[in-house]
């Protein structure tokens, strides 16, 4: 499997990924990797609606996710991944999955959360894991769409002494 894209955002599957990210990265296919999500029934029908046209939508969860990459059969998807937040990425890393960035899109604010970005909010265990991954040589690239200039998360994490 050749995983073309991982993105952090609580959104998951919106517009500037269907009509700017997968269509720039040239993806055969759109994972939705989340417990959350693949144990919600309505949440699940609603994302996959939400996919482009021609470009396959699955959601799967984070273990099924690393046995995917895992089994050659699936050695023709070339996926972007779309996780909700850092620790699922982290998972995700964990678990074997190769890849080189990851791309930080937006994270919700709520009340465990601290703006570190105008819209990416991180929490304790985002911070960690997000240290975990830069910690393994992944940059951490803040961008809501391909032609926006790259921003270092790390720097952001670090400006606001999180890290």
């Amino acid at each position: 499997m050749d995983v073309r894209f991982l993105r952090i955002d609580s959104r998951l599957l919106h517009g500037q990924v269907t009509t700017n990210w997968a269509k720039v990265i040239k993806v055969n296919r759109i994972l939705i990797v989340s417990d959350r999500v693949a144990g919600d029934r309505t949440r699940k029908t609603l994302i996959i609606q939400a996919a482009p046209p021609g470009i396959k939508t699955n959601v799967v969860t984070v273990e099924k996710m690393i046995r995917m990459y895992h089994d050659p059969r699936f050695d023709i998807l070339k996926p972007m991944i779309l996780v909700e937040d850092a620790v699922d990425a982290r998972r995700i890393v964990e678990g074997g999955i190769t890849i080189d960035s990851v791309n930080i899109g937006a994270i919700s604010f709520d009340a465990t959360r601290v703006m570190v970005t105008d819209a990416i909010a991180v929490n304790a265990a985002d911070v960690a894991a997000f240290k975990w991954l830069h910690d393994q040589g992944i940059k951490l690239d803040v961008r809501k769409v391909s032609n926006d200039s790259s921003k270092n998360l790390w720097k952001s994490l670090s400006e606001k002494g999180l890290v």
